[in-house]
Order: C-alpha cells, then sequence, then structure tokens
C-alpha cells in the first residue's frame, strides 16, 4: 500500500494519473490510495518530484 506523507505533497495529481489501476486519488485531505486496488507497482513512488509517496509494509 502506498504511504503519502502529506507535509511533503503538492498535491499535482501525477501519481493519480499515471496509476495504471486507479487506485489513487485525490480529496479534500490530499491524495489516497485504495488498498483493495494498489498493486504496489511502485510507479507512483518513482514518479513524485517531492518523495511524497512510499511503499508501507502491511
Amino acid at each position: 500500500m502506498i504511504e503519502v506523507n502529506k507535509n511533503k505533497c503538492l498535491r499535482c495529481g501525477g501519481c493519480i494519473s499515471l496509476c495504471a489501476v486507479s487506485a489513487l486519488m485525490l480529496t479534500e485531505h490530499g491524495i489516497k490510495c485504495d488498498i483493495n486496488k494498489c498493486v504496489n507497482c511502485e510507479a507512483c513512488v518513482r514518479f513524485c518530484p517531492v518523495d511524497a509517496l512510499k511503499i508501507k509494509d502491511e
């Protein structure tokens, strides 16, 4: 599952648009990850320009 550092996140939406399984969404509280959709491909983690995303061990 993806963990978002809300202090670093710019809410640019880049991670959302590149997620192949539509697991990420932008809410009024920031980026959220749907754990039922996320396949831990890490594409969003590698993309994030401010390193606000990381894989969280479950």
